[in-house]
């Protein structure tokens, strides 16, 4: 009977909780830059209404 490499069964374990790893930070980074966009795009929409708003009247 074989015996059980636990080496590998360790070493599969410790990169299935790397990949996991990455994708939480993948997600978290994903996530942060997407409400910077949004705030930025709420922002400019802003900064639009507050140059149509302040035209000279002649």
């Amino acid at each position: 009977m074989a015996t059980p490499n636990y080496g590998y069964e360790k070493r599969q374990k410790e990169l299935a909780k790397k990949r996991k790893k990455e994708e939480k930070l993948k997600t978290r980074a994903e996530r942060g830059h997407t409400d910077s966009d949004e705030d930025s795009s709420q922002e400019s929409a802003r900064d639009t209404e507050s140059v149509t708003d302040q035209t000279p009247t002649e």
